[in-house]
């Protein structure tokens, strides 16, 4: 018997740490570690300990033995990565790392971090492993958690189990939240420095990319990112509206946001009401009228974005045909070159495999349809007070795998465009700012030109990867921090913890640190107790006022 990880799988790399045989694959140290779908346990050296799943925050590890149906691919999955990566001890699997004993004379670090996503809690939690710190986490929304709360579709519950995780490491005093409290406005980055050490930013990418054609701006055309935002609760999105009346949605893109969005539009609402997606939106997809989504991607099937266990688990939900015409997957010379190169991830192996078994299958006449185009762009949106159809072109790619138009065209007809092209990051208020690249300038994650400001997660490098990317990412940021305090270059903060609250309490009465917070997250999962439901979100700030007054708690 082995264990398998499966779908679920974040990255997060603590099943490694915990693994006596040193048997999962890639880790932090190896090349493939940034590019690899997810992590791998080689069948052949697993003891069957249990210690990684005991470790995964996610609950993404299971003994085969244990496996669901749709999870029971799973373990080929792992044994095929082996096959092509034989396991090697010297590898460049994680040194244990103990725990830091503080900073001796230099006294206590004071850290500010704006954002309260991943990257900003595994910051949090590398720097309170080092010891004497004293953490101030401030987010501008009246929850924590970020993408975790507000970007993981809600239909995959073990995924936010990393808020969990992060609960309990901030149990102790030395961090406090600072809720509903924007920096920039509430408080400026001079006055967390007054009171800080230093300040880390790690406010995700909040904006979206554009596609660039007409009609782009028409009523109907929306960011896939406004769209995960207003079903996840998010307060800048809760009032937003939806064109759900026509049978067709098109996603313009194909990563694993796409997908998303095509679970959503398609699984049934009574599917969803299990889950903790917000209630407006749950109200909207009751209604929903839409019987088909087609996710057009600009490249072919072996160039797909989404990973290999999103696509799969398509196959799996309940009421919902995976349609794909042969034709889409006749591969031009170059992509079947990628397939029949030695070093090729077993991953896009997989993902032919399964877009030839879903182009097999009959469709069932009466379910819903996620119907994948490929080697597509949109050119223009067409209608008159609102999108009524997309015109497509059909793309070629070339020897470098970029694609062009040809002279074939196709016109879908719609009332709902959903573009999901890539996050992208907004610049910050007194920090340099790539533009090119939307990121804040950094070197190894300090802010170019700026003492005393660092930055972590997908403001730092861009968009990519998944959750637990960042604590490779954030480990990174915090040990540059860390050098700079103990060479003396950081400056000492000139107001303590008590006269920060002060502060800001007076500018933001309504601030919501870790107490309060506690109370609204026991009282959103109490909420959902009745219905079977993980939490009932309060998804705008007034309805924590209205709910739960202050002299209630």
């Amino acid at each position: 018997m082995t264990f398998v990880i499966t779908q679920r799988c974040c990255k997060d790399a603590s099943c490694i740490a915990e693994c006596p045989v040193d048997c999962i694959r890639p880790t932090p140290g190896d090349p493939q570690f940034e590019t690899a779908e997810m992590l791998y346990i080689d069948p052949e050296s697993c003891i069957d300990c249990g210690a990684c799943a005991d470790a995964c925050p996610v609950d993404a590890i299971f003994s085969e033995y244990d496996l669901l149906a749709p999870m029971n691919r799973y373990v080929a999955i792992n044994e095929a990565y082996f096959e092509r990566n034989p396991l090697d001890e010297g590898s460049g699997a994680q040194a244990p790392r103990t725990k830091g004993k503080g900073f001796g004379d230099l006294g206590i670090l004071r850290v500010a971090i704006v954002g309260s996503g991943p990257a900003a809690c595994y910051a949090a939690e590398e720097l309170l492993e080092r010891g004497d710190v004293e953490i101030e986490m401030f987010d501008r929304v009246h929850a924590p958690w970020g993408l975790v709360r507000a970007g993981v579709a809600p239909d995959h519950p073990e995924t936010k189990g990393v808020a969990d995780m992060f609960t309990k490491l901030f149990k102790p005093e030395a961090l406090e939240f600072y809720l509903n409290v924007e920096v920039g406005r509430d408080i400026s980055l001079a006055e967390l420095r007054e009171h800080h050490h230093a300040v880390i930013y790690a406010t995700g990418a909040a904006s979206d990319r554009r596609l660039g054609i007409p009609g782009e701006d028409l009523p109907g055309s929306h960011a896939a990112t406004e769209f995960v935002a207003w079903y996840n609760g998010h307060p800048d999105h809760a009032d937003r509206t939806f064109d759900l009346t026509g049978e067709r949605a098109v996603v313009v893109g194909n990563g694993n946001v796409a997908l998303d969005v095509a679970r959503i539009l398609t699984l049934d609402p009574t599917e969803l009401a299990k889950t903790d997606i917000a209630d407006h939106a749950l109200k909207a997809l009751r209604g929903s009228a839409i019987r088909e989504v087609v996710v057009v991607g600009r490249r072919g099937p072996v160039q797909a974005a989404y990973s290999t266990s999103e696509f799969l688990a398509l196959g799996y939900l309940p009421g919902v045909d995976v349609v794909i015409d042969d034709a889409e997957l006749v591969l031009d010379p170059v992509s079947e070159a990628v397939l029949e190169r030695p070093d090729t991830d077993v991953s896009l192996h997989l993902k032919m495999e399964l877009a030839r078994e879903y182009a097999g299958a009959p469709p069932n006449g009466t379910n819903k349809r996620i119907v994948f185009r490929y080697l597509s762009s949109p050119t223009e949106l067409r209608g008159g007070d609102a999108v009524e159809s997309m015109a497509l072109v059909r793309n070629e790619l070339d020897g470098d795998l970029r694609a062009h138009p040809t002279t074939s065209t196709d016109v879908l007809e719609t009332s709902l465009v959903l573009r999901s092209v890539g996050y992208r990051g907004e610049p910050v208020a007194d920090l340099p700012f790539d533009s090119e690249r939307g990121v804040i300038d950094n070197v190894h994650g300090r802010v170019a030109g700026v003492e005393g400001v660092y930055t972590a997660g997908w403001i730092k490098r861009g968009p990519r990867g998944v959750i637990g990317t960042n604590r490779g990412d954030s480990r990174e940021t915090v040990a540059a921090l860390v050098e700079d305090f103990e060479a003396g270059r950081l400056t000492a903060p000139r107001a303590d913890r008590r006269a920060l609250a002060a502060l800001v309490a007076e500018r933001q009465p309504d601030v919501i640190g870790k107490d309060r917070w506690r109370e609204i997250d026991a009282a959103e999962r109490s909420a959902g107790r009745p219905a079977g439901r993980p939490r009932v979100k309060f998804a705008r700030f007034d309805e924590v006022r209205v709910q739960l007054p202050i002299d209630a708690i």
